[in-house]
């Protein structure tokens, strides 16, 4: 089989950089990575493909730990709301995978859609190769209780509170496709001051998502502002948590007891994103930027304690609202040096490493090893020094996915 060859490039194989001298070389045959040479170029069989990387840096793709394709906005196109028609937000949906993908992002998990099979069908297309897009953990409708219509940012038909009716839930969400399933377990002060520190369901109802979960083979993923929502994560079994932002000391304890089973991704993108919007006269942000500024100054404390505690910390930051596009995703990285106190690599190592495992293909996604899927970006520049670079899409000089090029360096 003929095979795609990066020869003279910097290495950065998901843990460490492997080569920082620009002789590194990798080969790619199929889907797959086969060689890796640390210190000199691969020689070419017939009919490969040789690219010199000139000195540039080749990463594994960047995996986005909580992406919502179907919230509007993107780099591309501004929507002032959240609200589309059924046909709009289809194509939107379509049009903000192919952004992701564009701007390095080889793989998205799902943290909740606006419709209940939206993100269940495009991935049957994207995985099929009939439309661009990254690997997609799908999600379907986010679900908060019928009390808390203001916080659902989507339109489902009525369902029941209690046990039962939260395992039809999930039930259901496993019968359409979704691997991903949202719950939203506290409330959110940005959209109602004073909700982060309501519950919205009981241990019972979460509990009975989590046996659902693990019956149905899906994963549970909880908006989790209070402490005893992250609580009452934990002990149901809920695989990705959001936020945490007011975790107490004995959540802390938990979070580090499950590290082996549990994700955890801050969303820090919208938050510094509220911070840095400058709205309309007519639009009052005040409360949300009053928010923000708390949830900063304890997620700053918060995010290092877990990671020093030894818990997975992945960017991804809550884009596709008006003032935090979709397309603008790695600026979480330079987040996470500026404000958590990651070095560059370490930043890297989440997004790449990290999503690999979040992905559930940590055997063989998020690394340049051989026998690792061909994710690749080729960056002008050192990620490794300055995260930032990867913000600017005309820096990726090529896009690899499977293999296959999405950008090709020619």
């Amino acid at each position: 089989m003929n095979g795609i060859i990066f020869n003279n490039v910097r290495i950065f194989d998901g843990t460490h950089m492997l080569d920082t001298s620009g002789k590194g070389a990798v080969r790619v045959e199929g889907q797959r990575i086969t060689q890796v040479s640390a210190d000199g170029n691969i020689a070419p069989q017939d009919g490969d493909r040789v690219i010199d990387g000139a000195g540039a840096t080749l990463m594994p793709g960047l995996i986005e730990a909580h992406a919502h394709l179907s919230w509007p906005s993107s780099v591309e196109r501004f929507v002032p709301g959240m609200a589309l028609p059924l046909e709009d937000l289809v194509l939107t949906t379509a049009r903000n995978a192919r952004i992701l993908l564009d701007h390095g992002f080889t793989g998205a998990y799902s943290a909740g859609s606006l419709s209940k099979t939206v993100e269940t069908t495009l991935k049957t297309f994207i995985d099929s190769g009939g439309m661009p897009g990254p690997r997609l953990v799908a999600s379907s409708i986010e679900r908060s209780p019928p009390s808390a219509d203001e916080l659902s940012p989507g339109q489902v038909e009525e369902h029941g509170t209690g046990p039962e009716a939260v395992r039809g839930f999930v039930r259901d969400c496993a019968a359409l496709g979704a691997k991903s399933v949202k719950f939203l377990l506290s409330g959110e002060d940005a959209l109602l001051p004073g909700a982060s520190q309501q519950l919205l369901y009981s241990q019972e109802e979460a509990s009975a998502a989590g046996e659902q979960a693990r019956e149905s083979n899906v994963w549970l993923a909880a908006h989790a502002q209070a402490s005893d929502a992250v609580k009452m994560a934990i002990r149901a079994g809920f695989r990705v948590l959001y936020h945490c932002t007011y975790a107490d000391s004995e959540a802390l304890d938990m979070l580090e007891a499950a590290r082996d089973d549990i994700f955890v991704a801050p969303a820090i993108g919208i938050i510094q994103a509220t911070l840095d919007a400058a709205p309309p006269p007519h639009f009052d942000m005040s409360h949300m930027k009053r928010s923000a500024a708390e949830v900063l100054e304890l997620q700053s404390k918060l995010i290092p304690e877990l990671k020093r505690r030894g818990v997975r910390i992945l960017p991804g930051g809550d884009y596709g609202f008006p003032f935090n596009p979709n397309g603008r995703n790695a600026r979480d990285l330079e987040l996470f040096v500026r404000l958590f106190g990651y070095t560059p690599v370490e930043a890297l190592s989440a997004a790449t490493l990290l999503g690999g495992q979040l992905m559930g293909q940590g055997e063989e996604l998020g690394q340049i090893k051989p026998g690792y899927l061909a994710d690749l970006l080729l960056v002008d520049g050192e990620p490794d020094q300055d995260v930032t670079v990867l913000q600017d899409r005309k820096r990726l000089r090529a896009i690899m996915k499977d293999g296959a090029f999405h950008k090709d360096p020619r």
